[in-house]
């Protein structure tokens, strides 16, 4: 007889979650010690100026946290093979569900990553190879790893999977045959003393070293270009004669066999981009670039071998492979990514691209109960592709997870169930949490600046007009809040540069023309050609012309979002060069002159002044049993990175590190007698940037922030020549504040009777251009052509792509009046 379990007593009945996640005592960053409650099984968005603090508490605090407890519960043996995430600073957090972070990373992936390795889809396609694929009669069974590229049973042995060779050749180590070695005949050597140290070498062993090179023997040429040969010959050097010069042992290296471990092994990126030069990128002879062996490019499915699917875009893939890989594919689709093909390499994907391939990829794994923390998902995205992405973070909420999204786009932050907005400013400004419930409850928070950009003014609804304070022109506010000028006339050309019959990546038979004199914007959805265009055609076009005669662009200026740096030691004051003022003012304070010492002395990169503790990093890394290294604050400095006489010295009351320590804006009150140190401090001020610390390392800024640093550089150098710069994407990580604050910079530059064009996707940065080029009408083989090119109303009105009904609604007009 089947018996039913009476339920147990209300004291023992299981107590229902806290659908609330509580943070109390928040202090990382310059959050405050902020208390915040957001709910679970909702999506909820983080937003607020740049600088504000709101990545501070999604990642710095809430993510870091569910990372530190589960690294708490693991084994301490596997502890060691997990990437840590320092403990936040918080008093606690209750609540708190395990934690996925979809971030945009800015490391740089390798080559052998690609879009089916991130999206896990090459496993599937490999294994669907290995099982069902059509073998040649007689032919063995592979296994999947059989059809890998990244695998020694897969890879081509000439390439080693990588599906081309690097070569050089005698005219390109050479370019000028009329110098001698003497000269520099050999550009592909290295400069000072190791160049030298070749050509004495060569001396020793016979060669000419001052006859043209043309003049040489064919076979000599030959030997000292591409030998393998290592000899070692005893050089008497004869130079400076003040100078005693002793015989040492050299050991020659042809030029090939130098530029060739140069760009395998260095470590520093301006070497190999240096040794780049000397070489050509050819497809592999072997496997005609398809990075397979024979065996696995004999099998075929659906009459294609594993390398032809893989060049597929993703929409084409989809109509051939089975109906399990077609449910992988339609995420990635979804998310405007079908031009993608499965071999294209991870390093050509934008920081977006990736974190959406990522955000795919969650979809199919099945997770329930998690919290998703995302990273600015819209980013490069087109409009029409966000409304996609709107889908797929409603989809990760219905299978039972909570999503945190940290975003500036007004469109996400409508959508959301939640939204916390940190603030009200930057840096020691902000850190505050001004608003945490609906949307729709922000309109009455007087200190919150996405209010206004969302509910026009104070949540009266669009249509508002009103004045620009920064630059005195009328504006009205648009359909979302955001300001549209209107008291500005669309700017006359002065002269163009026209491009004829483009042929590059999806780009056919291009003609286009770019105005001077005034600012263009290209826009078009994800995929269609426009970095193509812009940074790749038209910068090296115009690159290519700045010498010849009658040109009208005389400077060409490119400001992306690569990092300042690739270390802590690099940072915002040595980048701008302002480093190199303070130091000179340290170097002339009394307490220096009377040491005498120089400005080396107030390097943290050179001995001398720095800490030799921690070399002048600030921290040291800390061994532990059984743990993997952690990094403390370094015990002698205190993260101060100079050594105790060195902070003795005192400008107007600071020592060098706390001069470091300094905002922008604090910094530009203390130099505001010093002219060179106000100018740069000024231009990074102006571009919104006051709450960055001087010494802030490189490695802690956004792509957007090291931008902004690199146009401030530019600002402040006051150049009269025309100028073109060339942006891409620049509004990516800004609140809509600091885009009113950016335009004004790049408007100025236009004013200034320069030309500035930039790759956007912000209707409302390309409603205020004086020109607009269209691409599309789709991503990959569906674009690389010009849908539309004229005046902002032009593109508008032509009702042509999927761009003019969104300017249209920039705009405030109706699409096709």
């Amino acid at each position: 007889m089947r018996q039913t379990a009476e339920p147990p007593p209300a004291a023992a009945q299981p107590r229902r979650h806290d659908p609330f996640i509580r943070v109390r005592g928040a202090r990382e960053h310059n959050l405050r010690g902020i208390d915040v409650d957001i709910p679970r099984d909702a999506l909820t968005v983080f937003t607020g100026v740049s600088g504000s603090g709101k990545s501070s508490l999604a990642f710095g605090t809430l993510y870091a946290e569910a990372q530190r407890r589960y690294f708490e519960s693991v084994a301490p043996y596997a502890r060691r093979l997990i990437h840590q995430i320092g403990a936040p600073k918080v008093d606690s957090v209750t609540g708190l569900p395990p934690a996925v972070s979809l971030e945009q990373r800015r490391s740089t992936p390798g080559s052998r990553s690609s879009v089916g390795t991130v999206t896990l889809l090459s496993n599937s396609l490999r294994m669907l190879f290995s099982r069902a694929g059509a073998y040649p009669e007689g032919a063995p069974r592979l296994d999947s790893d059989a059809f890998s590229p990244n695998t020694a049973a897969g890879a081509c042995p000439s390439c080693h999977g990588l599906g081309s060779i690097h070569r050089t050749s005698e005219e390109l180590l050479v370019p000028d045959p009329g110098l001698s070695i003497r000269e520099g005949a050999i550009a592909a050597w290295p400069g000072a003393w190791q160049g030298k140290n070749l050509r004495d070498i060569l001396e020793v062993l016979g060669h000419d070293v001052d006859v043209p090179w043309r003049e040489l023997p064919a076979a000599d040429r030959e030997w000292i270009l591409f030998t393998e040969e290592q000899p070692v010959v005893t050089v008497h050097p004869v130079r400076d004669a003040d100078r005693i010069q002793r015989p040492y042992q050299g050991t020659y290296m042809s030029a090939h066999r130098y530029v060739m471990r140069t760009f395998s092994d260095s470590k520093s990126a301006t070497l190999r981009a240096r040794a780049e030069r000397f070489l050509t990128d050819s497809p592999c002879p072997v496997c005609k670039g398809r990075r397979l062996r024979a065996e696995a490019l004999a099998v075929t499915f659906a009459g294609r071998t594993i390398a032809e699917l893989a060049s597929l875009p993703l929409t084409a893939l989809d109509r051939v492979l089975a109906e399990d890989l077609m449910s992988r594919i339609g995420p990635v689709v979804e998310l405007g990514l079908g031009y993608l093909s499965l071999d294209r390499t991870a390093p050509t994907l934008s920081a977006g691209e990736l974190q959406r391939l990522r955000l795919a990829t969650q979809l199919r794994s099945g997770l329930f109960g998690v919290v998703y923390v995302l990273d600015e998902p819209s980013a490069g995205l087109h409009p029409a592709d966000t409304e996609a992405l709107l889908g797929v973070l409603d989809r990760l909420k219905a299978a039972g997870n909570t999503v945190f999204v940290v975003e500036h786009h007004l469109d996400v932050v409508r959508h959301a169930d939640w939204l916390v907005e940190v603030g009200p400013r930057a840096g020691e400004h902000g850190g505050r949490v001004l608003h945490s419930g609906p949307p729709r409850e922000l309109a009455g928070i007087a200190e919150s600046a996405t209010a206004q950009y969302l509910f026009g003014a104070g949540g009266d609804g669009p249509g508002r007009e009103g004045h620009d304070e920064h630059d005195g022109r009328a504006v009205r506010e648009g359909h979302d809040g955001r300001a549209v000028r209107e008291g500005r006339a669309v700017r006359e050309a002065a002269g163009a540069v026209r491009l004829e019959g483009v042929d590059r990546h999806n780009l056919r038979g291009v003609d286009v023309e770019f105005p001077l004199g005034v600012f263009t914007a290209v826009t078009g959805v994800s995929g269609s050609g426009k970095s193509t265009l812009v940074g790749q055609v038209l910068a090296r076009e115009v690159g290519e012309r700045l010498a010849e005669p009658g040109f009208p662009v005389r400077r060409l200026v490119e400001v992306d979002q690569k990092p300042i740096g690739r270390t802590p030691r690099s940072n915002l004051a040595t980048y701008t060069g302002l480093f190199d003022v303070v130091r000179r003012l340290f170097t002339a304070a009394p307490g220096a002159r009377a040491r005498g010492w120089k400005a080396g002395r107030f390097s943290f990169n050179v001995a001398g002044g720095r800490c030799e503790t921690c070399q002048g990093e600030g921290f040291v890394s800390v061994e532990l049993l059984f743990l993997p290294s952690t990094y403390a604050p370094c015990p002698d400095c205190g993260g101060a990175r100079y050594n105790a006489e060195t902070l003795l010295v005192r400008h107007d009351g600071l020592n060098i590190a706390e001069v470091l320590a300094l905002t922008v804006e604090s910094a530009a009150a203390f130099f505001a007698g010093v002219p060179a140190a106000a100018r740069s401090l000024k231009a990074l001020e102006e571009i919104g940037l006051g709450y960055l610390r001087l010494g802030q390392p490189a490695t802690e800024l956004s792509g957007g922030e090291a931008q902004r640093i690199k146009l401030a550089t530019e600002l402040q150098r006051q150049r009269r020549d025309h100028t073109l710069y060339v942006l891409d994407e620049p509004t990516t990580g800004l609140h809509p504040a600091d885009v009113r604050v950016l335009l004004r910079q790049l408007h100025g530059l236009v004013d200034a009777g320069h030309s500035v064009v930039v790759v956007e996707h912000d209707m409302d940065v390309v409603a205020g251009a004086d020109w607009v080029v269209d691409l599309g009408p789709g991503g990959g083989a569906d674009g690389g052509r010009i849908v539309a090119a004229g005046t902002p109303r032009q593109v508008a009105r032509a009702g042509q792509g999927r761009t003019a009904g969104y300017l249209a609604r920039a705009l405030g007009t109706a699409r096709g009046r």
